[in-house]
């Protein structure tokens, strides 16, 4: 199985490099999911959170981009695996997503 680190430099050839380095920043969490749609979601809802706990001015936009990007991609990879799952995994995102705010 392809790591999500290695499954996120695949899809984002070309990326400003910002946002990648932002969202890796995200992605190198040490714990949680093994599959790369999980890791990617995992990221993506931190980012969320930074950018909810930031002090709402333009630093947070970088944070929000990459947590749009992540869950994006975490969609993606979950399409990808098992397309039978995703409508699941999307609410599970979401409801992760709403819980922390």
């Amino acid at each position: 199985m392809m790591t999500a680190p290695t499954w996120l430099d695949v899809r984002t050839a070309g990326a400003p490099a910002a946002l990648l380095e932002r969202a890796r920043s995200y992605l190198a969490a040490p714990d949680g999911p093994t599959e790369p749609a999980g890791q990617l979601a995992q990221a993506g809802l931190a980012a969320l959170a930074a950018t909810v706990a930031s002090a709402g001015d333009r630093s947070a936009a970088l944070d929000l981009l990459a947590a749009d990007a992540l869950v994006t991609l975490a969609l993606l990879a979950r399409a990808e695996r098992d397309p039978a799952t995703l409508a699941r995994f999307a609410a599970g995102i979401r409801d992760a997503g709403a819980s922390s705010s």
